[in-house]
């Protein structure tokens, strides 16, 4: 199959079409005119001025990753290899109350700095950062959040504590300014430190535009521990007070006192999706990754450091093992370290497969590109569902994968024109062979591109050949309620 970067016509012949709507896999060709998808036929039936026989391998949606935190990636490396390589076509930025905009600061408090180094942070609103998007196109397509710690943090000097009535203003006119410049909603993360201090009552009251102009609401939950429970009542309270979907970020069950509880933590969301819209990202690893903290820490059956700036040669090595060598205890060890990053081994597998194959789950990686070190999620987490969950295990079908993958998140995300394999719709596409599609990279050794996604198209230009990024920059930031036609 030669290189294809160019747009036109152009005639996917002969493969197996899984098209995101979870019905089952159908040979079909697919013909791409331009940035869209023009046809989709019998075999034989379509014909094109250039045609890549791609029989035995998989036509499918480009895939939507419902959780990232590339707002400062997608400028910083514009080929966005770690997730096009996975057949990665649109990223969903700002989670966990955490965006790059609209905050312009040389230091940084943590959370923040999980989003890249404090030179990225040089966008005084929301839209400045989305303009920069648009003359900086990257290779994947963006739906951009804007995150409520991000507007604490603008918006208030001291942040351990609840904002005042007139802080709670400032961060609602910078919400409206994000909103009309096309943030998709809001994100929260009140498990952070700059936004712990938030009571319910002003997560509701900064979000009050939302109720007007429309939006989702995603949460990085209070306690992901043993309080999940109240944590996930306060965020339908929420959804229910701004009338908005809720978006359970990374849904998991922390600590071993916790294991086997998704059962109940799913049972309340099926209980409350029946009154609200509700949905949940996940991804497919038993472990978790954050800022280095001490609650984590002691809950965890092994923490993994991905960077530090206390000791950088505590990169990749264990929490213990350093420890040890040390001679000092969990606080002082945390004093030598910070401020760093970590690898949580601290989920049940059975919980993250029951939560992953539930109805209402979308897959989303949760990486954070700028670890020296990072959780193997960043590179792999797409293809990681393709081999474990579908190919070696066979708890999710094929076309339930894809349909979590690209038309179940782009229907909760309100993008009408992506996410499926039908005429009329735009041309983010997957060639893959199903066999032997694989991630590569490992907790050992994360940095590694994923295997067998053979072409990887956005707006209908090849962004990924198979080997290597093609140097193709055409992503869009999407606009919230786009549909075709």
């Amino acid at each position: 199959m030669a290189g294809i970067a160019s747009t036109g016509r152009l005639l996917l012949a002969g493969g197996l079409v899984v098209d995101g709507t979870g019905a089952a896999p159908r040979r079909a060709d697919v013909l791409v005119e331009d940035d869209r998808i023009a046809a989709v036929g019998a075999p034989g039936t379509l014909s094109a001025e250039r045609t890549m026989d791609i029989g035995g391998r998989v036509v499918a949606p480009g895939f939507i990753d419902s959780h990232t935190h590339d707002d400062g990636y997608l400028l910083a490396h514009p080929d966005m290899t770690p997730k096009v390589s996975q057949g990665i076509t649109t990223v969903v930025t700002g989670n966990c109350g955490i965006s790059l905009a609209p905050l312009v600061r040389e230091q940084l408090p943590q959370p923040l700095d999980l989003l890249g180094p404090p030179s990225l942070f040089r966008f005084p609103t929301f839209g400045a950062w989305m303009q920069a998007l648009r003359a900086s196109p990257a290779a994947v397509n963006v739906i951009p959040l804007v995150g409520h710690t991000t507007l604490r943090v603008a918006a208030m000097a001291d942040t351990q504590r609840a904002a005042s009535q007139e802080e709670i203003e400032r961060m609602q006119d910078l919400l409206d300014e994000a909103l009309d410049a096309g943030a998709f909603g809001m994100s929260t993360g009140t498990f952070y430190p700059p936004a712990a201090h938030a009571p319910t009552e002003e997560i509701i009251q900064v979000g009050q535009p939302m109720r007007e102009r429309g939006g989702l609401y995603a949460t990085h939950l209070r306690d992901e521990a043993d309080r999940i429970v109240p944590a996930m009542e306060e965020a339908l309270e929420i959804g229910r007070a701004l009338d908005c979907l809720v978006v359970f970020s990374h849904h998991k069950l922390a600590g071993g006192r916790n294991h086997g509880r998704s059962a109940e933590t799913l049972a309340l969301l099926d209980r409350a999706a029946r009154l609200q819209p509700v949905c949940l990202d996940c991804h497919p690893y038993p472990a978790t990754s954050t800022m280095l903290r001490l609650d984590r820490v002691r809950i965890a059956s092994r923490t993994l450091i991905t960077w530090s700036s206390g000791d950088p040669q505590a990169e990749g090595r264990d929490f213990a093992d350093i420890q040890r060598e040390l001679g000092l205890d969990d606080e002082q060890t945390l004093a030598r370290l910070s401020p760093a990053g970590a690898i949580y081994f601290l989920m049940d597998p059975k919980d993250v497969e029951r939560i992953i194959t539930h109805p209402l789950g979308m897959v989303g990686s949760d990486g954070l590109p700028f670890d020296r070190h990072p959780h193997p999620r960043q590179w792999g987490t797409f293809t990681n569902v393709l081999r474990t969950l579908v190919r070696e295990r066979g708890v999710l079908s094929l076309e339930a994968a894809v349909h979590k993958m690209t038309g179940l998140a782009a229907r909760h995300y309100g993008v009408g024109d992506r996410g499926l394999v039908a005429p009329g719709l735009k041309a983010d596409l997957v060639v893959f062979d199903p066999q032997h599609v694989t991630d590569r990279a490992t907790f050992e050794q994360p940095i590694q591109a994923s295997h067998g996604m053979e072409r990887v198209f956005v707006n209908g230009q090849c962004v990924w050949d198979g080997l290597r990024p093609t140097g193709a920059t055409p992503g869009e930031v999407l606009q919230r309620g786009a549909h075709h036609g």
